[in-house]
């Protein structure tokens, strides 16, 4: 019968020093060469940078009366340069409002007026209706659309469920549509360029 030996405790065994030490390194490798890829999944796409952006508008080329439309984290924003007329007839028909004042909140609070905006001329709204989450339509004043009153002063239509907003994004009464249109965060860094998605000063 074969005797076995055991290295004696003070003596180091290179073979083996040799074994754990490439076993730990080819480990360690390959915990890092799983681990880099796996922990990139967490970090946000470009796609998704992107969608959390701030949008710049240049509102020079809208004309009195005319609207833009970009887009800010996927969803359609308007952009209204309002005419003179447009502002009065935000003041008209207020008892036929859900929400004239704007007290629930769907805008920062430096949109919490009359035109709902920072200036008066340029109105800026998510273009998504607060019922169910079509997009409304456009409707000025005497465009002879059935669907709106004699006297509408001009706004925006629903074409899903027929609810009505007035040109500030008020919804008008007995509407299925529960609240005004969404005001996004915004600021104008100039006389015509607008940030959509930062109202830090």
């Amino acid at each position: 019968m074969t005797e076995l030996t055991l290295p004696s405790p003070g003596v180091p065994d290179p073979e083996r020093r040799t074994w754990l030490l490439a076993a730990t390194g080819a480990g360690g490798a390959a915990a890092v060469a799983t681990a880099i890829p796996f922990g990139s999944t967490f970090a946000p796409s470009e796609r998704a940078k992107a969608m959390g952006a701030a949008v710049e508008v240049d509102i020079a080329d809208i004309p009195p009366g005319g609207m833009k439309t970009v887009e800010w984290r996927g969803k359609p924003v308007w952009v209204l340069r309002r005419t003179p007329e447009m502002i009065a007839a935000l003041r008209k028909n207020l008892d036929a409002l859900a929400d004239p004042a704007s007290a629930k909140d769907q805008q920062p609070d430096y949109a919490r007026n009359d035109t709902r905006s920072i200036r008066q001329d340029v109105f800026v709204a998510v273009g998504i209706c607060t019922h169910l989450g079509c997009s409304p339509s456009a409707v000025p004043a005497g465009s002879g659309n059935p669907s709106v009153p004699a006297d509408w002063a001009g706004g925006f239509l629903c074409p899903c469920h027929g609810s009505s907003f007035d040109g500030a994004g008020r919804v008008f009464r007995n509407k299925p549509a529960p609240t005004n249109l969404e005001i996004p965060p915004h600021r104008f860094i100039g006389a015509t360029r607008l940030l959509i998605g930062d109202d830090a000063a």
